[in-house]
């Protein structure tokens, strides 16, 4: 269990440093595979968590929680195909997945521990 909390603290802090270096053209080559090894670390981790209860509200917010690691994920993919084939994406296309993604990831990150506060 500790060894799947340290990856996922470094793929979170992968995530964070690739979708900054685009903004620093001497690092914006080393972006797009920081980000997907992040992502790949990040949303790995979180595809492993269960939840076993009865709860319904936490059942789906776990299945959010999945859906978002799911399109970093995808963010990931869009932010590296561009370097291969630059004829069918633009390059850009990743931040609009990555955004529903942030918008997944904090909702759930902000409800799950209020909803396992609640008593049942």
């Amino acid at each position: 269990m500790k060894i799947q909390n340290i990856i996922f603290q470094v793929g979170g802090m992968l995530l964070v440093a690739g979708a900054i270096m685009p903004m620093i053209p001497q690092l914006a080559h080393l972006a797009a595979f920081c980000f997907a090894l992040g992502a790949l670390c990040f949303g790995g981790m979180q595809m492993l968590q269960r939840y076993e209860g009865k709860n319904l509200v936490l059942r789906r917010l776990f299945r959010q929680q999945k859906l978002g690691a799911l399109l970093i994920i995808v963010s990931a993919a869009l932010m590296v195909l561009p370097q291969h084939f630059p004829e069918i994406l633009r390059g850009d296309e990743w931040k609009v997945t990555l955004i529903v993604a942030a918008v997944l990831e904090v909702y759930t990150a902000f409800r799950i521990p209020h909803e396992m506060e609640k008593p049942e």
